[in-house]
């Protein structure tokens, strides 16, 4: 009998354990809307929230917010149960979910997410199942209720339609390659910038945009440096007439010093020939993960 197969059948819905749910009178779902993310989480009493997360320009993730985790270290099985007015439904298994002695102990990726949410929309509800931190001889339970989910579902739904395209770490170094000269902008190329200049200005958090001109080692240093001159202020000429302000900019440009790749192929030189974009917050405005 594998591991995995002992786990399970140690671990079944129906184990006596210390089960940390919000009674189905009392069950509360709340919706944090923003532009940036959606936060819709359920409190668990005793134990913290259950935290549906869903950022600008990601997949739906879920995240386990502990007061206090009781949970040991390893891996918790997360089943999908059917609610106690249903028990005639069967439980559905999905696997292993690892556990960390961290401010969230546990948290879940997109795929199984979105199976969880979906699960709630049956009535059903997700349960995490791991030994306890302090016995091994008793598991803990924490569990997802399914009340008033549907009504609050909608409400997350309007939230997700109104995120941004992109977040800020997509957004937050990029580049811009150029075929030769410095004349001019390719379309792929202005899209990027659209969505970098979109971005800043929905995000009063942003302060400011570092510019650098790069070019490959062909031509003499001095010229390189023009160019690649030449070139970030193509790109922050372009940014700011698309609406932002030209005091946010420090532009820098390097010539052939910095290369990504040889000079000595096409390929490399290619690549060499950039300008790349960093964005930069207060520091304050940067949320840490602990």
């Amino acid at each position: 009998m594998s591991v995995r197969i002992l786990f399970f059948i140690l671990f079944v819905p129906n184990v006596q354990a210390l089960t940390f749910q919000s009674p189905v009178e009392d069950t509360e779902w709340r919706l944090t809307p923003s532009i940036f993310e959606c936060e819709f989480s359920q409190p668990i009493p005793d134990y913290g929230e259950a935290v549906f997360y869903h950022e600008a320009g990601e997949d739906l993730l879920f995240h386990l917010r502990a007061k206090k985790n009781l949970m040991g270290r390893g891996q918790a099985a997360l089943h999908i149960e059917p609610p106690i007015w249903g028990p005639s439904r069967f439980a559905e298994y999905l696997g292993l979910v690892e556990i960390k002695q961290t401010r969230k102990p546990l948290k879940v990726e997109p795929q199984r997410a979105n199976k969880m949410m979906q699960a709630l929309l049956k009535g059903m509800q997700p349960t995490f199942t791991r030994k306890a931190r302090y016995d091994d001889g008793e598991p803990i339970r924490v569990s997802l209720s399914a009340a008033n989910f549907q009504s609050f579902y909608k409400d997350y739904l309007g939230c997700v339609t109104g995120l941004l395209p992109v977040n800020f770490r997509q957004v937050a170094k990029s580049k811009v390659l150029f075929k030769g000269g410095a004349d001019s902008i390719d379309t792929a190329s202005k899209k990027k910038l659209d969505l970098i200049v979109f971005y800043v200005k929905a995000d009063p958090a942003v302060k400011a945009i570092y510019v650098d001109g790069h070019s490959d080692s062909a031509g003499r240093r001095y010229h390189n440096r023009r160019l690649s001159e030449k070139r970030a202020l193509l790109v922050m000429d372009y940014m700011v007439k698309r609406g932002l302000d030209a005091e946010m900019f420090t532009t820098r440009y390097h010539g052939e010093r910095y290369p990504v790749a040889s000079n000595n192929t096409r390929k490399g030189r290619n690549l060499n020939r950039r300008v790349t974009i960093r964005l930069e917050k207060d520091l304050e405005d940067i949320e840490l993960d602990f």
